[in-house]
């Protein structure tokens, strides 16, 4: 077979709310100012048959009926199938979130726009395709890519700190001001961000990161920003002029910097220079390699994913249409029976994964656990693998088996998804990472 050319495109679109808009899903005070603008990137892959779209938003959170119409638009606009299409968030709190089908039940209980802004979402959607389309014009020939990583130093630690009996004794969450919670240790995590680049020839094109952490240093006063990844994202762009930087937020459910964050604004510019720092350390040590279209693969696994048993359609419709409920209650049982129905519906989540040479990229669902990063490294140890998390966020936090006999809040409380979900998604990750 003779090997063709590889091209990509970059594309960019606002996704910066209106004053108003919820944000968080409405858990916290709507938006009252804009601080930094919020982004949608991405970047066409063309030449290996259809092309693939990897897009990469400054959200909370896309969900379900969501996230599908952000994938469907991008797969119409630049002339390929959904399942070649990856949408990912990064995860921010002080930004909004989108599901169609949340919204809709909420509206019809007179709750309309206190969980998302629908017809905003549809603007984004709109002009994240618009841009999509009209990049495919300034395509570039890739003739080369780079594959490197970089240590972060005192930015993650794992939320949960387990005691003696093997349970969550204690959570320090995004920030933290608890001593204990600080000398704690910094628990299972990833440090190193991960970067693919492209190139022709000489010249850097493109360069799309992976690091695994919540996003926030502190949030919830109404201000939209895109916190500190937002900015260590910038910094590196400030760095290399010209060259589009796309950042994928990696499984950093059970992560986040509560051990190195005291919650306090000067923190933020900080942790984004350390985070910039690991880039910039996996951009000086990268391994250049040629490569063509016939160096890149795409495959998905659609994966059924398995509802807790706690979550009940006819107790969580009870609680949506009770006006005595609390409203941050009927939100969340709009969340949970939205997922409920689909899953039961028979829908699947698509796990992808992209090969380019010796690298792999795993495009998975939800507030993935950490551990889920790590596993996948360790199928291919002699390789590069990165993982994109927050894809679907329909499911919501997705721990481990074990996560879930030990507690804490997010597989003890919130978590829509059962134990059983991390033989399902280790399977698919293991038939997509197989030589």
């Amino acid at each position: 077979m003779i090997a063709g050319p590889l091209r990509i495109s970059t594309f960019q679109a606002d996704a910066t709310p209106p004053i108003g808009s919820a944000l968080c899903n409405g858990l916290v005070p709507p938006a009252k100012e804009i601080v930094t603008p919020l982004t949608a990137r991405g970047l066409v892959l063309l030449g290996a048959g259809e092309p693939i779209v990897l897009c990469a938003i400054d959200s909370v959170g896309i969900a379900n009926e969501g996230h599908d119409a952000f994938r469907q638009a991008l797969a119409q606009a630049v002339g390929t199938s959904m399942d070649r299409v990856t949408v990912h968030t990064l995860h921010q709190h002080d930004a909004p979130g989108s599901d169609f089908g949340t919204e809709r039940l909420l509206a019809d209980q007179g709750l309309g726009g206190l969980y998302s802004n629908a017809d905003f979402d549809r603007a984004v959607i709109a002009r994240l395709a618009n841009a999509a389309h009209a990049a495919l014009t300034t395509a570039q020939l890739v003739t080369r890519v780079g594959l490197g990583a970089g240590l972060v130093e005192k930015v993650a630690s794992n939320r949960n700190i387990i005691g003696p009996d093997g349970k969550v004794v204690m959570q320090r969450n995004s920030s933290s001001r608890n001593p204990k919670a600080q000398v704690a240790p910094e628990g299972t995590i990833d440090p190193q961000v991960r970067i693919i680049s492209f190139w022709n020839g000489d010249r850097p094109l493109a360069v799309l990161s992976y690091y695994a952490t919540h996003p926030q240093s502190y949030y919830g006063y109404g201000s939209v920003n895109w916190d500190f990844v937002g900015m260590a994202r910038e910094l590196r762009e400030n760095a290399l002029p010209g060259v589009a930087h796309i950042h994928f937020d990696g499984a950093g459910g059970n992560v986040a910097a509560g051990k190195y964050n005291d919650g306090s604004p000067e923190m933020r510019p900080i942790l984004a220079e350390r985070l910039a720092a690991g880039m910039k350390r996996a951009w000086d040590s990268q391994r250049k390699m040629a490569v063509t279209a016939d160096d890149v693969r795409w495959s998905i696994e659609p994966v059924a994913i398995p509802v807790r048993d706690t979550l009940k359609e006819n107790e969580l419709l009870a609680k949506l249409v009770d006006p005595k409920e609390p409203q941050a209650q009927r939100i969340r049982a709009a969340r949970d029976l939205t997922f409920v129905r689909r899953t039961e519906a028979g829908h699947r989540i698509p796990i992808s994964c992209l090969q380019l040479g010796p690298a792999r990229v795993l495009h998975l669902p939800g507030e993935l656990f950490v551990e889920y990063q790590l596993a996948a490294q360790q199928m291919r140890p002699d390789d590069f693998v990165a993982m994109a998390a927050y894809g679907d966020c329909g499911p919501g936090y997705i721990g481990t088996a074990t996560a879930y006999r030990r507690g804490g809040y997010e597989t003890g409380i919130v978590s829509r998804v059962a134990p059983q979900v991390e033989q399902v998604l280790t399977n698919a990750m293991r038939k997509l990472l197989k030589p």
